[in-house]
């Protein structure tokens, strides 16, 4: 094994014993880790916009009431402003039931996976995917800051 590979941080060393397929399955649910990670960020998005798009149809309806339209503004407030984005639900609910039951439950199976399979260590197929592509000994290829 070359000093630089022996240098690659312990945390991303393969533990010994670990078939690459096992790397390589414990990588795939990690990945998929990362898209569910990607969707929340997107849900909460989501929830920013729709939050940001009430509040901004209750300034419409301030305003069409102070432009001498009335009616068009309660019928905007009572419709549409406060209402529920799915049957019963704001977008915090639905943030927190995706927090509380998805995402919870797959970010816990990915962490006892890698416990049970990697040691707990993180991005073991990524690191080694690093050491085989980067340049030894040049700049900005270094294995580790």
């Amino acid at each position: 094994m070359s000093d630089d590979r022996e240098k690659m941080l312990a945390d991303h060393r393969r533990p010994e014993g670990v078939s690459d397929e096992t790397v390589e399955a414990v990588g795939s649910v990690s990945e998929a880790l990362e898209w569910v990670e990607r969707a929340r960020g997107a849900l909460y998005d989501f929830h920013q916009m729709m939050g940001r798009a009430d509040l901004t149809l209750g300034e419409a309806a301030d305003a069409l009431r102070d432009a001498g339209h009335p009616d068009e503004a309660d019928e905007l407030e009572r419709n549409v402003v406060g209402r529920n984005v799915l049957e019963g639900r704001w977008t915090f609910q639905i943030v927190e039931d995706f927090d509380d039951g998805y995402w919870t439950t797959v970010r816990d199976h990915e962490r006892r996976i890698r416990e049970r399979l990697m040691d707990g260590r993180r991005h073991v197929f990524e690191a080694e995917m690093k050491e085989d592509r980067r340049t030894h000994g040049r700049r900005g290829h270094e294995a580790r800051p």
